[in-house]
This record gives C-alpha cells, structure tokens and sequence, in this order.
C-alpha cells in the first residue's frame, strides 16, 4: 500500500481524493472498493465481546435498557424523555403571526444575523410566497425564506412579542 493520495476531480469538478492502490473514487460506483480499502486498512472493527458457546445469544440487541422489572424507572424514564424532547425541539420558540398571509410558524431570534423558523405543513401551505413559487413551477421548499414572513418577524420585535436575542437556555445536556 502507499502512502501518498492520488487526487481526480469529481464530475462536478470537485477534488476526490481517494487511496491510491484502489485507483479513484469517482462516484457511488466505487463505494464498494472504497469500503474494501477501508476495511484492509482499519480493520473489521470487531471489538465487540461475543459469548462463547455456539447456540445463539441470549444478549439483548437493544442499545438501551428498558426497565422492564422496574416499571417506576420505566416511567421517570420515558418522562423524562418527554422533557428532553420538548426542550429540544422548543426552547425559546415563540409563535409569528405573518401579517400578509396569516401562516404561523415558530420563531427563535438567535442573534441578529440568524434566526431560527420551524414550519409545519399549513404555515408552508398557506404562505403567500411560497405559493407564488409553486404556482410558477418550482418548488417551494427550495425558497430561502418568505421575505413578508421577514417583516413580520422584525414587526413582532418591535411590538415585544419576539426577543431581539433569545434567552431561553440552549438546549444542551442537562
């Protein structure tokens, strides 16, 4: 094996670089001799423990205990993941109203160059822009933003139904 790179372009003119004794990687085509390569270089990562014995194992597949014996563990459990989730998907969200096409989605200002919009299917329906978009032919998922939606994103600061900068805590372990 060497130990030097053999660098191609990739069809959209992109560097790829790949092991040299494998040749280029050029696509999804050389996936397998590049998972080849790897695994004649890193090795089968077989670090797991098997039990000896030939019959099959009684060791469970699951990556996570389910307290079965234990139902009040079971339940602090799955309420705290319950908890977990909400933070995670809603800390510091707050709902905005678009005052041209009524849409609301969940907004969290980060900072004042990022803010952070989740849309569901009826804001992203509803929306005014988008539907100009799909009604053109394109596709509205591939919009950057609503820039009504924009405005009245600043309008619900400047009324002090949205924070400038969130304070809601990140929703970081713990």
């Amino acid at each position: 094996m060497t130990t030097h790179d053999e660098r191609t372009q990739a069809p959209d003119g992109g560097p790829i670089v790949g092991p040299a004794d494998v040749g280029p990687i050029v696509g999804p085509a050389d996936v397998d001799r590049l998972a080849r390569s790897m695994l004649l270089l890193h090795g089968a990562h077989d670090d797991d423990d098997h039990p000896a014995g030939d019959g099959p194992s009684t060791r469970s597949s699951r990556k996570a205990p389910d307290f079965a014996e234990d139902p009040q563990r079971a339940a602090a459990v799955r309420e705290a993941t319950v908890r977990d989730r909400e933070r995670y998907l809603n800390a510091g969200l707050a709902p905005v109203d678009c005052r041209f096409c009524h849409a609301t989605v969940a907004v969290k200002k980060l900072g004042p160059g990022h803010t952070a919009v989740q849309w569901n299917s009826d804001a992203s329906q509803r929306c005014a822009t988008f539907a100009e978009v799909r009604a053109g032919g394109g596709d509205s998922s591939r919009s950057r933003a609503c820039p009504r939606l924009a405005d009245s994103i600043k309008h619900a600061i400047a009324e002090g139904c949205l924070e400038e900068v969130s304070t809601a805590p990140p929703p970081g372990d713990g």
